[in-house]
């Protein structure tokens, strides 16, 4: 090979190099910037997650979550609000008696209902992907 062929040869790998360095920095920018919740955001699901230690309750959460979240669906398929009407009372109904009968506390719903749906729905996803448990908060992963 001569000289000028070597140098683009290794000119292209060191871009191509380069390249794939960007790519995997820029990757790892977008993952953290969608992973990434605000200072405030995370206290506050932090305060959620205080307010959830009974496991009776979390439960009860998970259920009420997953009839919203089926009421939802119902709801897009016959084109009607009903059922999702009557997967949001059924939510709430569940996580009202996890708080007032298990939990012993006010449901954090009262004072902030739109931080609190969703960091229901941020325990929901934390319970699915494996980083709260049901069974047991020892073996929560997300603290």
């Amino acid at each position: 090979m001569n000289q000028t062929t070597n140098q683009a040869l290794h000119g292209n790998q060191t871009q191509h190099s380069n390249q794939t360095a960007n790519a995997q920095t820029n990757s790892q920018v977008n993952h953290d910037i969608i992973k990434a919740a605000t200072p405030t955001e995370q206290k506050f699901y932090d305060f959620y997650l205080e307010e959830h230690q009974n496991m009776a309750c979390r439960r009860l959460h998970f259920a009420g979550s997953s009839f919203g979240l089926l009421g939802l669906a119902k709801s897009v398929k016959a084109r009607s609000p009903k059922p999702l009407l009557k997967g949001i009372v059924a939510g709430y109904a569940c996580a009202w008696v996890g708080h007032f009968f298990f939990e012993k506390n006010k449901p954090a719903s009262f004072k902030f209902p739109l931080k609190s749906f969703a960091s229901d729905f941020r325990m929901y996803s934390d319970v699915l992907r494996g980083n709260l448990s049901l069974k047991d908060r020892k073996f929560d992963k997300s603290r």
